[in-house]
């Protein structure tokens, strides 16, 4: 005679499934913790690299990745677009691995 399936799930597979929500909303909440905050005075280390041909500092890509989402409303600043727009400051993110934004 056959064994009758028990429907409810067992606490192992309880506990696993807890542990993993466990872990997904900590990972959440960390990526939220490192929102970043959009300031220009961020990228200031890119400034000589921007206006010459001098190459990006190791600061200037740190902070230009860092700054990546907010690239667009510096773009859109008519005090800051001349800088990120130029073929240098289109040269220092191409060097720092950090694609032009397509901004709409």
């Amino acid at each position: 005679m056959a064994k009758p399936s028990n429907p409810s799930p067992s606490p192992r597979l309880l506990a696993a499934a807890l542990v993993a929500v466990l872990v997904l909303l900590s990972a959440d909440r960390a990526h939220v913790a490192e929102a970043v905050t959009c300031s220009a005075s961020q990228l200031s280390s890119c400034v000589p690299a921007m206006t010459s041909s001098a190459p990006p500092s190791a600061l200037c890509c740190s902070k230009m990745r860092e700054q990546r989402p907010c690239l667009c409303g510096y773009i859109k600043n008519s005090s800051l677009r001349e800088y990120l727009t130029s073929d240098d400051g289109k040269r220092v993110m191409r060097v720092c691995g950090v694609p032009y934004p397509t901004c709409t």
